[in-house]
């Protein structure tokens, strides 16, 4: 069990559904989930990165591989999945300790490949919220910033992608300190939260980490402004930049 629950040894499905006879677990919608993980790990893009980015890097992209639908919010930065190249090559080069060009540009392709999920044959449905602070934070000047608003913009008319803007406006709100992706599985037991610290990703999936966090991303959109008029603050801003 100790190898199985490192990753050392692979558990066929019929082993799981052992387990879940053994353990008295009678949700079957779980169990086939569950058994459809087993086999062989895919061996997707991001494994070209693996010894070149952190661990927890492939595995954000692994766990967005397989969601179903994603809530994202963010106060101070675009959400990764929505940022331009540029933009993003901004952030990478402020980066502590400083990176040196190839490692800034690895992390641009990186996310760049991330957006596959949202832009791709399969693409998933996606509700992003963000803060009207990360639109006026111009990283890597106007004219970046401005881009990246053009961006935004034209993602939010595609039909799986919802932009969400919180106005300054609406005052204090819960998940003001940090950026919160619910990553939605293809049963609920199996969703999981990414956190965003300086140490790299955090991963939660605990039923009461879980709940608490969907009430957060709920009261964080209900202090949103509407999609259309959503859209109309990006452009506002963006003619200002």
């Amino acid at each position: 069990m100790s190898r199985i629950e490192a990753g050392r040894y692979a558990v066929s499905a019929d082993r799981v559904r052992a387990f879940a006879r053994a353990y008295t677990c009678t949700d079957q919608n779980l169990i086939d989930a569950l058994a459809g993980m087993t086999g062989r790990r895919t061996r997707g893009w991001w494994e070209e990165y693996r010894d070149i980015l952190p661990p927890s890097a492939l595995d954000l992209a692994e766990t967005e591989h397989h969601t179903t639908a994603m809530r994202i919010a963010s106060v101070i930065h675009i959400p990764g999945l929505l940022q331009t190249a540029e933009h993003t090559r901004a952030l990478a080069g402020n980066a502590v300790p400083p990176l040196a060009p190839h490692e800034v540009e690895h992390r641009v392709s990186y996310r760049i490949k991330r957006q596959v999920v949202i832009y791709g044959q399969r693409a998933i449905p996606l509700t992003a919220i963000v803060h009207e602070a990360a639109l006026r934070m111009e990283f890597g000047g106007p004219l970046v910033a401005r881009a990246q608003h053009g961006h935004l913009i034209e993602a939010s008319t595609r039909e799986n992608i919802t932009v969400l803007v919180i106005p300054f406006g609406a005052g204090t709100l819960p998940g003001s300190g940090q950026s919160i992706v619910y990553c939605s599985a293809v049963v609920p037991q199996l969703d999981t939260v990414q956190l965003d610290t300086y140490h790299g990703s955090e991963f939660l999936d605990a039923h009461a980490q879980l709940v608490k966090y969907q009430k957060v991303l709920d009261i964080m959109e209900a202090c949103a402004l509407s999609p259309a008029k959503s859209r109309d603050l990006i452009a506002r801003i963006e003619k200002d930049t």
